[in-house]
């Protein structure tokens, strides 16, 4: 308790000590027990709750936690409640920095007025400034209608902000309740985007306006919901059925980031051996090249302890992008998934294999690119949809990015997908290859049916002569050394030194100094 001679040392008598007491308490509690109530209810956590869960024990630092609106009329002037509906401020995840910022749908339903938005403003230009991630909890019903076009410039205010911190510091959406309209812009442009099952909408126009304007009937979950945007329209990169466990992501995909752009990843010590051989990897990879497998079975076999993290799993399975650790050290890993669709690139795996290539390339993340790719998807809708143009973000980034790159041949390298997957000719700094690769235009079997389609039309065993013309092609051209003999390959290595080899090449390349030439920015396909 403090005594009147207290509160004289400090300047403050106690009844005012006592008002700002009660103020904390309201702004921390929330002034209507009902509706945090009515959040639980829906199997949602406040917005404190989370950030609880978010940050380190205790390191929490809050930001204009009094702000109040100034908004009259509609009778928003007898509404005025602390924080106005959103927190903000900053502590630490591992013990280091990060901003976040949370929308309180117990006020206002977590809508966005121009105080809110100030709010936002401050806390995305306090984590630039600090070179800091930034982390938004998003639980909002979109612009507050009573403040008008007030609401719509704070969105515009977050959304330049977003784009100017685009690549200098890690932005994490994680959409954990309703993000409708305009809002749903701001995740779009943020680095990563977490969302949870059954509590997680995100839509342009709602239910409501899409029936109206197509006749189409649809729930909000089937529009927007986490598995929609995890699966079909690659928006959110992480899925999970609770919070609590999508909160614990979070922090581990932070751990594995850099503060900001000028910052390496943090390294952790492990016990795994960096000399380990992966005697598994003969029993997961058949050498026959039309033989399914799991390519993250692969990635476990040769990352630290088997752990890593896969980005956009839902969304264009035959490409599987990751970060992981070799050697105590982040990279980013990029790898053909035969077990879907054989592996080939197609629209969605390029595009999704590209934007993860420029984000590592943007906060200096090495990448790995593992190769088992028969080619292009072909088809009249691939080609119609622009294959051309989309396929070709995946080349750009590769071409553009100046992070240590490296590539493993493990079997099929077919065409122009395998130029594409960070080939020598496009600037790989290693290119390693495993004794089973096929680096070739083409399949033997197509290659023969073009080159010695005469041969083959004129014999009088027509399948023997192919056969034996294919034997010569594979004999000739598609030989696990030819590309090696050309210097297109570094080295041909035994699949059970992968992970020994890709260390040493990583410690290699820890002080590569690359730099592009002096511009703007590129202009890469769309």
């Amino acid at each position: 308790m403090v005594t009147t001679q207290q509160a004289d040392r400090v300047g403050a008598p106690p009844d005012r000590l006592g008002e700002l007491a009660r103020i904390k308490e309201e702004t921390r509690e929330g002034s209507n027990p009902a509706a945090t109530e009515r959040q639980h209810a829906k199997g949602k956590l406040t917005a404190r709750e989370r950030i609880d869960l978010l940050l380190d024990k205790g390191s929490f630092s809050e930001v204009e936690g009094l702000r109040r609106h100034r908004a009259t009329g509609f009778g928003l002037e007898d509404k005025r409640p602390y924080t106005d509906g959103v927190v903000t401020g900053w502590g630490e995840v591992d013990g280091r920095t990060v901003f976040v910022y949370a929308h309180d749908f117990r006020i206002f339903g977590g809508a966005l007025g121009e105080a809110h938005a100030q709010k936002i403003h401050k806390v995305m230009d306090m984590a630039l400034a600090a070179g800091a991630p930034l982390v938004s909890l998003n639980d909002g019903a979109g612009a507050r209608i009573q403040e008008g076009v007030s609401a719509l410039a704070g969105y515009g205010g977050i959304f330049q902000r977003n784009t100017k911190a685009s690549g200098v510091i890690p932005q994490i959406s994680v959409m954990l309740g309703p993000c409708a309209g305009g809002a749903a812009y701001s995740p779009a442009l943020t680095d990563f985007v977490f969302a949870v099952r059954d509590i997680s909408q995100m839509f342009i126009t709602g239910p409501d306006v899409v029936q109206a304007v197509t006749g189409e009937e649809v729930t909000q979950n089937g529009l927007g919901g986490a598995d929609v945007h995890a699966g079909v329209s690659g928006v959110a990169h992480f899925v999970y059925d609770d919070e609590e466990t999508c909160l614990a992501e979070v922090r581990y995909l932070l751990s594995l980031l850099p503060s900001n752009n000028r910052e390496l990843p943090p390294d952790v010590h492990s016990e795994d051996s960096e000399d380990r051989h992966c005697d598994a990897l003969l029993d997961k990879v058949p050498a026959d090249g039309n033989r399914s497998y799991d390519i993250r079975e692969v990635i476990a076999e040769i990352t630290d302890d088997g752990d890593y993290m896969e980005v956009h799993a839902g969304w264009a399975p035959n490409l599987v992008v990751a970060l992981a650790r070799l050697g105590g050290q982040v990279v980013g890993i990029v790898a053909n998934q035969p077990a879907a669709m054989a592996g080939v690139l197609d629209i969605k795996a390029s595009e999704k294999g590209a934007r993860f290539v420029q984000f590592c390339d943007a906060f200096n993340i090495p990448l790995v690119t593992l190769v088992d790719v028969p080619g292009f998807l072909p088809g009249v809708d691939q080609e119609h949809q622009g294959i051309i143009r989309r396929g070709a973000k995946l080349l750009y980034a590769y071409c553009n990015a100046t992070v240590p790159r490296i590539s493993v041949v493990l079997r099929k390298a077919y065409g122009g997908a395998y130029i594409v997957m960070d080939s020598r000719s496009i600037g790989v700094d290693i290119a390693l290859a495993w004794p089973t690769n096929e680096i070739a235009v083409m399949g033997a079997e197509g290659a023969a049916n073009v080159v010695f389609r005469r041969e083959i039309a004129a014999a009088d065993d027509p399948e023997a002569m192919r056969r034996q013309k294919i034997e010569e092609y594979k004999t000739e051209l598609v030989h696990p050394y030819y590309a090696a003999e050309r210097g297109l390959v570094d080295d041909v290595i035994d699949p059970r030194e992968t992970r020994s080899a890709l260390i040493r090449c990583l410690s290699m390349l820890r002080t590569k100094d690359a730099a592009l030439p002096r511009r703007k920015h590129g202009n890469p396909p769309q």
